[in-house]
Formats: structure tokens, C-alpha cells, sequence
């Protein structure tokens, strides 16, 4: 059964899978999953991802046995989107997180689209 909002469904399954310890977690593909999770990649919050034809396998990352995903939120819903200036790219956990946005230039970090001054979509919060 398909849900209605995808990326709260990714975001649940990451969490969940880490308090469970578990060393990998399987989600129905998409592209902007893919570029969440190469993002996550890039950032050091997981170790790495696989692809098949209808899922994506993202294997966790642990510090210590901890993960290294303290936590996540969706921020824009498909209810309410939430879109914001490169400036205005609020700070996560006071600059120990990082923000995904949706950009016309197309999913990247918070500081990356601070960087290339654009704004677009707040889709979720890591730290």
C-alpha cells in the first residue's frame, strides 16, 4: 500500500531500524530517496547505499555502537510545505546538523544551497 508522504515513511524506517540496531534498512526506491541517501552518504550519517530494482538498501552507520544518527524530522509535509530562502536555511541543533532541501538545482545540503545562494523546499532535519 503506498503512503502518502514517502519520505516521512524513509525517515521512519532509518530511525526505527536504528533504535532496533539493526545494520541495514530496505526502502521502495525513488529518486529523490536515492539523492536523500546519497546525501546521508556524503555527510557520514550512514555507511552506504545499494540499489536494486525496486528498493534501496541502506546499510547504518554506528559510532561506538551508538548510531550516528542522533535523530531526524520531516520538516515539509504534503500537507504543509515549508520552503525558505539560502539565507534564511535555518541552523540544526546549532550547526551540528544538516537540512535537506529541494532545489531547482536539486536536492543538496543546507550549506551546499547556501553556498550556490538558492532556496527551494526544507524537505527534513539530521542531526
Amino acid at each position: 500500500m503506498p503512503t502518502s508522504d514517502p519520505i516521512a515513511d524513509m525517515i521512519a524506517r532509518i530511525r526505527n531500524a536504528h533504535i532496533a540496531l539493526h545494520k541495514e534498512v530496505r526502502v521502495p526506491r525513488s529518486k529523490m530517496k536515492r539523492a536523500i541517501a546519497q546525501i546521508l552518504v556524503d555527510e557520514g550519517y550512514i555507511q552506504s547505499f545499494e540499489e536494486t530494482e525496486r528498493e534501496i538498501h541502506i546499510r547504518l552507520k554506528y559510532v561506538t555502537g551508538k548510531p550516528a544518527i542522533k535523530g531526524m524530522a520531516r520538516v515539509s509535509k504534503p500537507s504543509c510545505r515549508r520552503y525558505v530562502k539560502a539565507k534564511e536555511t535555518p541552523k540544526v541543533q546549532s550547526g551540528l546538523g544538516i537540512n535537506i532541501l529541494s532545489t531547482p538545482r536539486g536536492v543538496v545540503a543546507g550549506y551546499r544551497a547556501q553556498q550556490e545562494n538558492v532556496g527551494g523546499e526544507l524537505l527534513c532535519q539530521i542531526w
